[in-house]
């Protein structure tokens, strides 16, 4: 690790929790974003601040002005840009040091297995059940953690996926695969901080996997209402009949 490294990554390197080992652990990383928007903006922002070594952005759609609430990797400046550029060009303006891949089409099929079978994690930072499901498939037959987290109105969840352990249960067990998100931001709404809330939790628990410390969401889901300010644990059990993993 270089000088300039030892000093932009050294409030993380001095806990002893990330040290040294840590820090290189995670420049040695590769991330694979799903959907840069509410979530996936936050989310990037940290890892990359953080010193994830190579985040992979995958989303298709440009920059939107009804955006700019809420997705704060883009300005009004990058207004019909694809979201993977605009979010690019901000990721390097603050790490210039890490590669930043960006993959401007729907990810699906053999495609989409090799890419996550080639990250350490994955972030599910979609907001449509087809995709959600497409991942999670994926993320179980490569044994890729997921990272899910899904914001709507005031109320915003999150949880940890980790395909090959015995008691992780997968999207497919929470969700039956059929129909279509009813309630979505574009639908109902959202309040502009939430998804950053949500967004950095996702990049602090993509964290916590690559280094292996702490305690993640594995067989959990938190739930916030931000009206209340209020949080609840969830317990999810492995469902032996699951379609995906069971």
């Amino acid at each position: 690790m270089q000088d300039n490294q030892l000093l932009r990554y050294s409030r993380q390197i001095m806990l002893p929790q990330v040290d040294i080992e840590g820090q290189q652990k995670l420049l040695d990383s590769r991330v694979l974003i799903i959907g840069l928007g509410g979530l996936g903006s936050p989310a990037a922002m940290y890892l990359a601040a953080a010193g994830i070594g190579q985040l992979v952005l995958n989303d298709f759609d440009a920059v939107d002005l009804s955006n700019l609430q809420r997705q704060i990797a883009h300005d009004t400046e990058n207004l019909g840009i694809n979201k993977v550029e605009s979010a690019k060009h901000t990721l390097l303006r603050m790490n210039p040091e890490i590669q930043i891949d960006t993959l401007a089409h729907k990810l699906e099929g053999e495609e989409l297995e090799l890419e996550i079978e080639a990250s350490d994690v994955v972030l599910d930072c979609t907001d449509n059940f087809a995709t959600r499901f497409a991942v999670n498939r994926a993320c179980v037959k490569t044994k890729t953690p997921l990272v899910s987290g899904a914001v709507i109105r005031f109320e915003g969840q999150i949880t940890v996926f980790t395909p090959g352990y015995d008691d992780s249960p997968c999207y497919n067990c929470l969700y039956p695969e059929q129909g279509e998100l009813e309630e979505t931001c574009v639908r109902n709404g959202v309040i502009a901080p939430l998804p950053g809330i949500i967004g950095s939790m996702q990049a602090l628990e993509a964290i916590k996997v690559i280094i292996g410390i702490g305690r993640t969401l594995r067989g959990h889901m938190l739930l916030l209402d931000a009206l209340t300010m209020e949080w609840n644990r969830m317990n999810l059990r492995r469902n032996p009949l699951c379609p995906t993993c069971g």
